[in-house]
């Protein structure tokens, strides 16, 4: 019984760093990225996000296979772009580009129980900055000078479409999602603003089933989960690169 309880607090806790937001160390348990008032701030992310149809976001439309190379072992991860063709798109559009070569996994979370390892902040590309700092950064478009904020998109079952810009509670959807956090789902970080997201994923260690609907799962680790689950804070991303599914990468 006291296992229990103690499990049930962990848990709370986890749901808690969510809400209110953590840290960039170790201990951390939130999934932030960028900074909200950033996302807040910015109309030309917020007029994307609010309009996923007529954006010039990059979709991927099918599956493709990113590989994630961490001390010189590989992370394979397939990408659904048939669930989450925006995530998924945005996702192997930075890979595509470099934006992840070289990058810290900057938060792992494995106490009281295991929960996610998350990367992907570009100022990590710095060997100088702080590790404990990652945590705020996106990656901004050479293009457009703006950092590149994507919809919170989340496809419930048995729909056509995804959900845009709105968790499946805030939709008043009860149903489970497509893309579920079962152990190796690979997601998208933001701050509490649901159109945040930007270049920040996690992979999760464990099921998280809290976290099904409130976050977007758009693939999954299916080799080299042993590697993720030796990843520590601090470790880099060496390379990511696309070995399948480029052509079903789409962009205006």
């Amino acid at each position: 019984m006291q296992v229990k309880i103690r499990r049930w607090l962990s848990l709370l806790l986890i749901v808690v760093g969510l809400v209110m937001g953590g840290c960039g160390t170790q201990q951390g348990s939130s999934l932030n990225s960028t900074n909200p008032s950033n996302a807040q701030n910015s109309s030309a992310p917020a007029t994307q996000a609010s309009n996923p149809k007529e954006s010039k976001l990059p979709r991927l439309q099918g599956k493709a296979t990113v590989v994630l190379r961490v001390k010189g072992s590989p992370i394979t991860i397939e990408v659904d772009g048939t669930n989450a063709p925006i995530t998924a798109g945005n996702f192997v559009d930075l890979v595509q580009q470099r934006v992840y070569d070289g990058l810290v996994f900057h938060r792992v979370v494995r106490e009281p129980q295991p929960f996610v390892v998350q990367g992907g902040d570009p100022q990590g590309k710095d060997p100088n900055f702080p590790v404990e700092r990652l945590g705020t950064g996106g990656f901004v478009d050479p293009q457009t000078s703006q950092e590149r904020y994507i919809p919170l998109e989340i496809k419930p079952k048995d729909s056509k479409t995804p959900i845009y810009s709105k968790t499946l509670k805030t939709a008043g959807i009860s149903v489970a999602p497509v893309l579920r956090h079962t152990r190796g789902a690979v997601a998208m970080a933001r701050s509490s603003m649901p159109d945040s997201a930007s270049s920040q994923f996690y992979i999760a260690l464990a099921e998280l089933q809290f976290l099904d609907g409130e976050y977007a799962v758009f693939g999954y680790v299916k080799e080299g989960m042993d590697v993720v689950d030796k990843i520590q804070q601090g470790d880099r991303i060496e390379s990511a690169e696309v070995t399948e599914g480029l052509k079903n990468l789409k962009k205006s």
